[in-house]
C-alpha cells in the first residue's frame, strides 16, 4: 500500500511540474499568446513598410507628387502665388 501512496505522489508532483514548472502547459500557452502577439505585430510593420516604399517611390519618381508633399508639409507657394493670411478667430 505505501508503494501505491509514494508512486500515486510522485505522479501528483510530475503532474504539477509539467503544468506549472518551466516547460509546462501554462508557460506553453503563454508563450504562444506571445508569439501571436508578435505575429500581428509584425503584419502591422509590414503594412506600414509597404507604405513606406510607396512613399519613397512617389518621391523619387512623381513631381506632383513631391510639389504635393511640399505645399502641404512645408507652406511652400510657388512665385507668382499670393498667400493670404487671415487672423486666427478666437471665442
Amino acid at each position: 500500500m505505501s508503494g501505491r501512496l509514494v508512486l500515486a505522489a510522485v505522479a501528483v508532483v510530475l503532474g504539477g511540474t509539467l503544468v506549472i514548472g518551466g516547460n509546462g502547459a501554462l508557460k506553453m500557452r503563454q508563450m504562444q499568446r506571445d508569439l501571436d502577439a508578435l505575429e500581428r505585430d509584425i503584419a502591422q510593420l509590414r503594412l506600414k513598410s509597404q507604405e513606406l516604399q510607396r512613399t519613397v517611390e512617389r518621391l523619387k519618381n512623381d513631381p506632383a507628387y513631391i510639389e504635393k508633399r511640399a505645399r502641404e508639409d512645408l507652406g511652400w507657394v510657388k512665385g507668382d502665388e499670393t498667400v493670404l493670411k487671415f487672423p486666427s478667430q478666437r471665442k
